[in-house]
């Protein structure tokens, strides 16, 4: 298996659209590049961390590809959007590949200058390429958050028309 890491908003919204791929193995929301030891929800969304909310998604690249995640990666969330995705606002809410080999790195840069060229956005994209560094698994209750809590206001308001799209 291995690794690709994203933040593309609210990691419930990233984690219920990657966790419908086949080839991925398993979607864990947590939190990552930031400048302090044992962040929490709390902390984090204090926006004084430094940490971005992601997942890191562990998937079979015999069945998909990291330019394949790539493709939903930009294709579910606005990597035009300077920290914030919709109504999330904030430093934790940031368009983000967080990269675990030299490959993924190179991928993505070619990636970003080829929908930069076709002007696949109207803005340009401020999704930032970098080395992943300190991952922090989530709480508990944001492991699974969309498939435990589809009755919830924001899973039905936001989540579930990200799905819907998606699977247009």
């Amino acid at each position: 298996m291995n690794i690709a890491v994203f933040g593309a908003g609210c990691f419930w919204c990233v984690e219920a659209i990657f966790s419908q791929l086949s080839g991925v193995n398993s979607v864990t929301s947590g939190y990552s590049n930031g400048i302090t030891k044992n962040p929490t929800y709390e902390s984090v969304c204090s926006g004084e961390t430094g940490y971005v909310e992601v997942c890191k998604i562990s998937y079979d690249p015999n069945i998909v590809s990291f330019k394949e995640l790539l493709t939903v990666f930009f294709q579910t969330h606005d990597p035009t959007t300077l920290n914030m995705q919709g109504a999330d606002k904030g430093t934790q809410y940031r368009s983000g590949i967080y990269y675990t080999s030299e490959e993924q790195k190179e991928i993505a840069k070619e990636y970003i200058k080829k929908l930069t060229t076709e002007n696949a956005f109207n803005n340009p994209i401020v999704t930032e390429i970098i080395k992943l560094n300190n991952f922090h698994e989530a709480e508990d209750y944001h492991q699974d958050y969309y498939k435990n809590n589809e009755n919830a206001p924001y899973c039905r308001i936001v989540i579930k028309p990200k799905l819907d799209n998606f699977f247009k």
